[in-house]
């Protein structure tokens, strides 16, 4: 009841307040009149009875404010009228009003942005239930320097009877051919255990998913679709059901749609938009019936830890199980053999995390740095207001009124900026987004959403706390004899609020060189990278896709084999040899194409490849990347023979197996000897001998920032491939030409697809999509933090000369030379400047070290790239200081004196 009664006191206080200031009008008015009929009593006049009671009552004004501050709601209506009064002050100052509004909302808008990636990248969990308990395995051979090797068929069921996982499933990432419809059609998809989907506990829209008990060999002939492929290829046929498939001549049975939204938890963007889900148990046809310990085909696991189960405690027991299984079959694991657990969430963002923990600090420092900005500019406000505050505080106004005050025009600033941020963001949403890199993790959650927006008030606020700070201080330390005395004359103003401010310029200086020195050390790296010598042309060159179908049953397989496969490949080069424009030709695999890391993922398909070495004792296998290509394709990308031959059209499926290698892979396995006519093989039984014929030049194909990778090139006429890229060199049209290389596929084989047109130059760009992303933001943030300190330092330089203008006056008025005054004012500023950069240096020492990571050929410490920014640091500081030092030279010691 008392609370009801509070809540009622309340709304009237809010809502009916001349009803209650009459009220307490009339009451304070009843009690000065029974007061004064009490002195008359006494014996005292009237006119004295009246006075008495008025000392004694005290101020009618003052007694109001007691009562009010005792009333219900009393805090709610003072921050109302707080916020109204702060209100008409800032209108009345519509300039400084847009100044520090457009500064926050810079600050808020560019933090929650990248706020927003990061939120949708890193803090959000997978969309899976209970995330916590997903894992990623990923299994070493430490011996031979092997990481994430895969696993076999025979160790993933030693794992998922293991009693440490829930369930265990292998995710098998690869393309299929869609056939059945009016042109045959590129699908990704993913070849799973049956209870992958109970293992993330996803509940598709339509249908169901497959029986996580099913152990039969082969694949079952059921598959599971994407929502976006059910209604680009089947129009969102409500009755989909049970509706056949062909993919690879293999007939499957369509049983469940996945919802929208719904993203397989892979290491890149085409493994996360997969399309078709198919089980099997991985072994039986197409894969051998009894699969062998030793052979790691499976590249990717994931699994579900039973409940109660940390990963540190996981950890333990996998380290028991695979000491245990070394030790029963050791003839399997002569190299050592490693299981790692890691959370499937890191395994999903990858490497992206410290690029972007690093954009997260970046777009911080700059919002901290708009904030002292502000903070600057509130205490020459403050200043300015001296006069006012000491007036309010000798009429009684107490210095937690004042502060307050204070605080709630920071606060009402901080927020419409803060609003003015968040709707700036909304508006370039489209353009922002075509910045981010395709291949960021979980891109399709990026948005605005509640706990962004709640980030960007909670921003805004805190914003407004620390710019607000300043001026609130400024006033508790407010000299109020100096300041009613002030009156007219323009003055040095307080020695405090003026160190003050310098420190503030001090402090933006610091931050926003810590910002240039990391931003010119990635514009460094990047410069560097582009302009590396890549050991390959990518100039004219396309590179066109297509697949070989994989059917499950491989005595249907018309690609069997090499001399299966040779007369396609022939044919192919013949009739895309004979398109106009064209120059060269080549064929390759999917890891032939320099630089693109997304395909080069699909040459696990055959399995990792290991090989062992003729002459080499040691029996330890290594784990190689290979391409397989056709003769012409070194001279088509431009990679040049050292010693020994290439490819000839006398290697073919008849004639012993040979290999190209590079520089660094001859030195690696043969230093200090000739590889030519050395030997190698894999592992796989009956593999046959490899002999190195030719040496080639090391080229930059897998990695721009790695030249001294070790690379094995085998020829296609001899190892047949199934995802193969079409090189094309010449004058060719980038849009006409994959129309034209399909019809020539299909010419020779109507089930295949022709997808993936792309220049190399293309690819080699999209190779450096992460870094140019980190790069060009760092730059763009960097650029703004020095565009707030250099405004901060013109406005502090700018109000001193004002401030000084009478000194400056008398000064010239003395006989002081005009360029003394311009020396000393610019001498002032650019001291400033330079204790800023000082204190900046050093903290950027430290940051540059943290991402140290994120460069290439770039020391932390590169001088050139510290003492480049720090002169045009200096020199953007020297001209914000020069424009007012300029100004204080002209001034008319005459005019100056005679307004004071």
């Amino acid at each position: 009841m008392r609370v009801f009664s509070r809540v009622i006191a309340c709304w009237r206080n809010l809502f009916r307040k001349k009803d209650v200031e009459r009220e307490l009008s009339d009451e304070l008015a009843y009690t000065f009149d029974a007061l004064v009929e009490k002195k008359i009593r006494q014996g005292l006049s009237e006119a004295e009875a009246r006075r008495w009671s008025a000392i004694e009552l005290g101020g009618v004004e003052q007694l109001k404010e007691k009562v009010r501050e005792a009333k219900a709601g009393y805090y709610l209506e003072s921050v109302l009228r707080d916020a109204r009064y702060a209100g008409r002050m800032l209108l009345k100052s519509p300039s400084f009003t847009t100044i520090v509004i457009a500064t926050i909302a810079l600050g808020v808008g560019a933090t929650t942005a990248i706020f927003s990636v990061v939120d949708a990248t890193l803090l959000q969990p997978l969309p899976y239930s209970h995330p916590e308990q997903l894992v990623s395995i990923q299994s070493d051979l430490p011996d031979i320097g092997a990481p994430d090797v895969g696993m076999s068929q025979p160790e993933w069921q030693d794992l998922q009877q293991s009693g440490i996982f829930e369930y265990v499933s292998p995710a098998w990432f690869d393309e299929n051919n869609l056939t059945g419809s009016a042109q045959p059609a590129r699908v990704r998809i993913v070849s799973v255990a049956p209870n992958y989907f109970a293992l993330l506990r996803a509940q598709p829209e339509l249908g169901r998913t497959f029986d996580p008990q099913y152990n039969s060999p082969g694949y079952l002939p059921e598959v599971v679709i994407s929502d976006a492929l059910w209604k680009r290829s089947f129009a969102g046929d409500p009755n989909i059901l049970d509706k056949s498939i062909r993919m690879d001549t293999d007939l499957y049975r369509i049983i469940g749609v996945m919802p929208p939204g719904f993203d397989s938890p892979g290491r890149n963007a085409e493994e996360r938009s997969i399309e078709v889900w198919a089980a099997t148990s991985f072994y039986g046809p197409p894969l051998p019936d009894h699969p062998a310990r030793n052979r790691r085909n499976l590249p990717t696991l994931i699994a579900r830890l039973n409940p109660g189960l940390t990963i540190t405690a996981a950890q333990l027991r996998l380290d028991a199980l695979a000491a245990s299984l070394q030790k029963q079959f050791p003839g399997d694991y002569p190299n050592g053999w490693r299981i790692q657990l890691q959370p499937l969430k890191e395994a999903v963002v990858g490497n992206f995390r410290r690029p972007l923990l690093l954009l997260l600090s970046a777009v911080g420092l700059v919002l901290l740095i708009g904030c002292v900005n502000v903070a600057n500019l509130l205490l020459a406000r403050a200043g300015a207001r001296a006069r006012e505050m000491a007036i309010r505080r000798a009429l009684g106004a107490n210095q937690g009124r004042l502060t307050r005050q204070l605080l709630t025009e920071s606060l009402i600033l901080s927020m419409f900026g803060g609003i003015a941020g968040v709707g700036i963001l909304f508006a370039v949403r489209e353009p922002l987004l075509r910045l981010v890199p395709e291949n960021l993790p979980r891109l399709n959650n990026l948005g605005i959403s509640w706990s962004v927006l709640i980030s960007a008030a909670g921003m805004s606020i805190l914003s407004g706390i620390i710019f607000g700070l300043a001026p609130a201080l400024y006033a508790r330390r407010l000299d109020l004899i100096q300041s009613l005395n002030q009156e007219g004359r323009s003055s040095t103003g307080s020695g405090e609020r003026t160190r003050s401010r310098r420190a503030l310029v001090v402090t933006e200086f610091a931050l926003s060189l810590v910002l240039m020195i990391a931003a010119g050390l990635l514009l460094h790296s990047f410069w560097d990278l582009l302009n590396v010598p890549l050991g390959f042309n990518p100039q004219s060159v396309m590179s066109v896709r297509t697949r070989l179908p994989y059917p499950n049953d491989t005595s249907i397989d018309k690609y069997a084999t090499a001399a299966q496969e040779a007369p396609f490949l022939h044919e192919l080069v013949r009739r895309c040899g004979a398109l106009p424009g064209v120059e060269e030709i080549a064929i390759g695999d999917s890891a032939s194409i320099p630089l693109d890391e997304s395909q080069r993922a699909l040459n696990t398909l055959e399995g990792k490849f290991f090989v062992t070495f003729e002459e080499k004792n040691s029996g330890a296998p290594s784990m190689l990347e290979r391409s397989r290509v056709t003769p012409a394709y070194f001279h088509l990308v431009g990679i040049p023979l050292l010693r020994g031959r290439l490819f000839n059209e006398f290697d073919n499926d008849t004639t012993p197996q040979v290999a190209v290698i590079n520089e660094t892979f001859a030195r690696t396995y043969w230093p200090n000897e000739d590889a030519i006519g050395k030997r190698l093989k894999s592992t796989r039984p009956d593999s046959p001998w490899i002999t190195v014929v030719g040496i080639i030049a090391n080229a930059r194909t897998q990695s721009l920032a790695e030249q001294d990778a070790p690379q094995l090139y085998l020829n296609v006429y001899q190892v047949p491939a199934k995802h193969l890229a079409i090189f094309l060199r010449g004058r060719v049209d980038p849009a006409s030409i994959p129309d034209r290389v399909r019809e020539q596929v299909q010419a020779v084989d109507p089930t295949l697809p022709v997808f993936g047109a792309q220049t190399l130059t293309q690819t080699l760009s999209e190779s450096l999509s992460q870094r140019r992303f980190s790069m060009e933001l760092i730059t763009l943030f960097a650029l703004t933090a020095l565009l707030l300190a250099a405004l901060g330092i013109y406005g502090v330089i700018s109000f001193l000369v004002s401030e000084r203008t009478h000194e400056i006056g008398i000064r010239l008025a003395l006989g002081a030379q005009r360029r003394n005054i311009f020396g000393i004012v610019l001498g002032h500023g650019m001291g400033l400047a330079i204790l800023g950069a000082t204190i900046g240096f050093v903290f950027a020492l430290i940051v540059s070290h943290l991402m140290a990571s994120l460069l290439y050929g770039v020391k932390p410490t590169d001088p050139l790239t510290f003492a480049a920014v720090s002169i045009f640091f200096l020199g953007v500081a020297l001209f914000a200081c020069y424009i007012p030092a300029r100004r204080a030279m002209k001034v008319d010691p005459l005019i100056a004196l005679r307004y004071e």
